[in-house]
C-alpha cells in the first residue's frame, strides 16, 4: 500500500511468491555492499586518468599523476589467459562413457558440431568478457540459452538465415545473487537480475507462458495508470517498493522500463501452499509472477555456472588477483606524485629571505641587494630522497607482478643471471605455476560445465538437421556433416583442453629440444621412430594446415629434382650440339 499525505493508493496487490523473492534480493544483495564497494574501487584504479578519480585524489600533492600499473596487469592477464584457453583450433576433446560413444562418427559428429556453434555464437567474444570479469571481479557468472535468430522478411516472405544453437552468455556480478554461504553455487538458489522493454519481456517467453505473461503485464500496467494520477511525494515514503538503480519509485513507474528477477532453485509458495522444487520463477516489478516452471536442465541447478579466482572459506564469493593490489596501487600513486612535487621544488624551490633585502626579480643575472645580516637562500629537498622514491616504485611494481601470478616470462622479459637449459625449463616451469593453475580452473570449472551445457540444450531443443564444417584429419580436407539430435547424443563429456594443452606442448618442446643435446639422445636414437617424431612436432608447432610433414615427402622431392636436374642438363646438351651460325658452302 501506498500511502501520501491523506492520499491512499490500494497499488499493493503483489503476489506473494513475488514478495518473497524480492526480499530474498535484497537480503542477499545487501549481504554483498561491502564487496560491490570494494570492486567500484578497483574498477577506479583501472580506469582511471588522473588519481582525483580515485581513493587516493584525497592526498595532498599538488601533481595528481596515475601509474596504471593495476590496469598493464589486467591486460597482461587477460591477454594470456585468452590465449591459453584457445591456442589454436584443437582445443576441444569428447570423452565417451561407453564404447559406442567412443566411435569415431559420434566423436566427429560432437566435436564437429561444438566447434561450429562455438565458432558462429561468438563464444570467444564472450570467453573475453568473462575472463575480464574472472580478473576484475574474481567472480565469473555464465549461462547458456537456445538461440534462434533466423527471420522473415515481411515484404517477400523470404526467410533469412541466422544463427540457430545453442549459445554461451555473460551474467554480470552486480546482477546476480545467491546465497554465499551455501556448500556450493550448484546447490545454493540463485536470482538474476535485468532490465528491459515491455517487448523485451515478451520476447522472452514461448506461449506456454503467455497466460502467465499477459495476466502479470496487466496487472503491472494498471499500477503504472495509478501511479501517474499521484504526486511524486507520495512514494518517497515508500521503501518496501524501491528498486536497484531508479532512484525514486516514481521514476521507475514512468521509465518505460521493466525489472525482471528469474529465480532458480527450490521455493515455498505462501498463495498455494505448495513446494515448488528445482524450478524457474520469473518476476517483474518484484510484484507479479510472470512465468513458474520447473526447470527444463537435466542437471539439478540448471545451466549457470560460476568459477571463482581464490575462494574464500565459508564464503562463494571468491577473490581476484587485483583484490590485493589495490593499496600498492594506491601506494605508488602517493610515492609518484610526493616525487613529482618534491622534483617541482627541486627545479623551483621556495626562497628564504633573511634580514633586510631590497625588493629585486628572480631571474638569470639579476641583482640581490642585502645589507650586511641579510640573505636569500634556497630550500631544495634532497635528491637522494628523489632517487630512492623511484627505486621505490620500481620494486612494488615488480611486486605486484609477482603476486598477480603473472610471471616475467609472459612479458617476454627474461630474469637476470647465466643459466643452463634444464635450469631455465625449471624456472619457467615454476614461475607460471600460479598462472597454469589459475586458467586451468576457469577451464574446468568455467568453460567445461559452460560447453555440455550448450550440447544439453541442443539435444533438448534441436528439432531438424543442421550442417557443420569439419576437418577429415586423415585427408586433410573440409567435409560438410548433416547433424540431427541422434548424431549429437551420447554419454560422455566434453573437456576444453586448451590451457592444459598449451602448456603440456610447450613443456614437451622444451624437453624435446633438451634431450636432443645430451649423450643420452644417440643411445635412444636407434630406437626413435622419425616419421612418429615428425607427426610430434607438427602437433605441437600446429603445423598440420601447412602440410609440411609427409610420409617420406623429401625423397619424393629429391627424386623429383633429379629428374628435373637431367632434364635440364639434356636439353642443355643438345642445344650445344645444334649449330647455331650459317654453314659455308663446300
Amino acid at each position: 500500500m501506498i500511502q501520501g499525505q491523506g492520499t491512499v493508493a490500494e497499488l499493493d496487490t503483489r503476489d506473494g511468491l513475488a514478495k518473497e523473492i524480492g526480499m530474498m534480493w535484497d537480503n542477499w544483495n545487501s549481504m554483498r555492499q561491502e564487496w560491490l564497494n570494494e570492486k567500484l574501487e578497483t574498477r577506479n584504479f583501472l580506469f582511471a586518468t588522473d588519481t582525483r578519480k580515485t581513493s587516493a585524489g584525497n592526498l595532498p600533492w599538488k601533481n595528481s599523476t596515475t601509474l596504471p600499473k593495476l590496469t598493464q596487469i589486467r591486460d597482461n592477464l587477460h591477454a594470456n589467459y585468452l590465449s591459453a584457453v584457445f591456442p589454436n583450433d584443437d582445443w576441444l576433446r569428447w570423452e565417451a562413457y561407453t564404447l559406442d560413444d567412443a566411435e569415431q562418427a559420434k566423436r566427429t559428429a560432437i566435436t564437429g558440431y561444438m566447434s561450429n556453434k562455438v565458432r558462429e555464437g561468438n563464444m570467444r567474444t564472450t570467453v573475453s568478457r568473462l575472463l575480464y570479469d574472472y580478473i576484475d571481479y574474481g567472480n565469473a557468472f555464465g549461462d547458456v540459452v537456445w538461440v534462434n535468430e533466423t527471420t522473415k522478411d515481411e515484404e517477400t516472405g523470404e526467410v533469412i538465415q541466422g544463427y540457430v544453437g545453442p549459445k554461451l552468455v555473460r551474467i554480470a556480478p552486480q546482477d546476480i545473487v545467491f546465497n554465499p554461504t551455501a556448500v556450493s553455487f550448484d546447490k545454493s538458489p540463485k536470482i538474476t537480475r535485468s532490465v528491459m522493454t515491455w517487448g523485451e519481456l515478451k520476447l522472452m517467453y514461448d506461449d506456454h507462458d503467455q497466460e502467465w505473461l499477459e495476466d502479470a503485464i496487466r496487472k503491472a500496467q494498471d499500477v503504472r495508470k495509478q501511479v501517474h494520477t499521484h504526486k511524486h511525494d507520495d512514494f518517497d515514503k515508500s521503501a518496501g517498493f524501491e528498486i536497484d538503480g531508479f532512484g525514486s519509485l516514481h521514476n521507475y513507474f514512468t521509465s518505460g522500463t521493466v525489472e525482471v528477477l528469474e529465480f532458480e532453485g527450490s521455493i515455498h509458495d505462501d498463495d498455494t501452499g505448495e513446494f515448488l522444487k528445482d524450478h524457474v520463477v520469473t518476476i517483474i516489478d518484484r510484484s507479479f509472477v510472470v512465468s513458474k516452471k520447473a526447470n527444463p536442465s537435466w542437471m539439478r541447478g540448471g545451466y549457470k555456472f560460476h568459477v571463482g579466482w581464490r575462494f574464500r572459506p565459508d564464503n562463494l564469493y571468491a577473490m581476484g588477483p587485483l583484490d590485493n593490489l589495490v593499496g600498492i596501487q594506491y601506494r605508488i600513486d602517493h610515492l609518484e606524485n610526493a616525487k613529482a612535487d618534491a622534483v617541482d621544488q627541486f627545479i623551483h624551490p621556495p626562497k628564504v629571505i633573511k634580514g633586510d633585502v631590497d625588493e629585486f626579480v628572480w631571474g638569470p643575472d639579476e641583482e640581490i641587494h642585502v645589507d650586511l645580516d641579510g640573505a636569500v637562500e634556497l630550500l631544495r629537498p634532497d635528491l637522494s630522497a628523489i632517487v630512492n622514491t623511484q627505486n621505490e616504485i620500481i620494486g612494488m611494481m615488480n611486486l605486484m607482478e609477482e603476486f598477480a601470478g603473472a610471471p616475467k616470462q609472459a612479458m617476454g622479459i627474461r630474469t637476470p643471471g647465466e643459466k643452463t637449459a634444464f635450469e631455465v625449463q625449471a624456472l619457467e616451469n615454476a614461475a607460471g605455476r600460479i598462472f597454469q593453475e589459475k586458467i586451468t580452473n576457469f577451464e574446468v570449472n568455467g568453460l567445461e560445465p559452460a560447453l555440455n551445457s550448450m550440447l544439453e540444450v541442443a539435444r533438448r531443443s534441436m528439432d531438424t538437421y543442421d550442417v557443420v564444417r569439419v576437418m577429415d584429419n586423415d585427408l586433410g580436407v573440409e567435409q560438410f556433416m548433416s547433424i540431427t539430435k541422434d548424431d549429437i547424443t551420447a554419454k560422455g563429456k566434453l573437456r576444453p583442453v586448451g590451457a592444459r594443452h598449451f602448456a603440456a606442448k610447450a613443456n614437451r618442446i622444451q624437453t624435446l629440444t633438451q634431450l636432443s643435446n645430451t649423450p643420452i639422445w644417440a643411445s635412444i636414437q636407434p630406437h626413435v621412430s622419425v616419421k612418429a617424431l615428425a607427426g610430434m612436432v607438427e602437433d605441437i608447432l600446429d603445423l598440420n594446415k601447412f602440410e609440411l610433414i609427409q610420409d617420406n615427402v623429401q625423397l619424393f622431392e629429391q627424386a623429383d629434382t633429379q629428374r628435373l636436374m637431367q632434364e635440364l642438363q639434356q636439353e642443355v646438351g643438345a642445344e650445344a650440339q645444334t649449330p647455331t651460325g650459317p654453314q659455308e658452302l663446300m
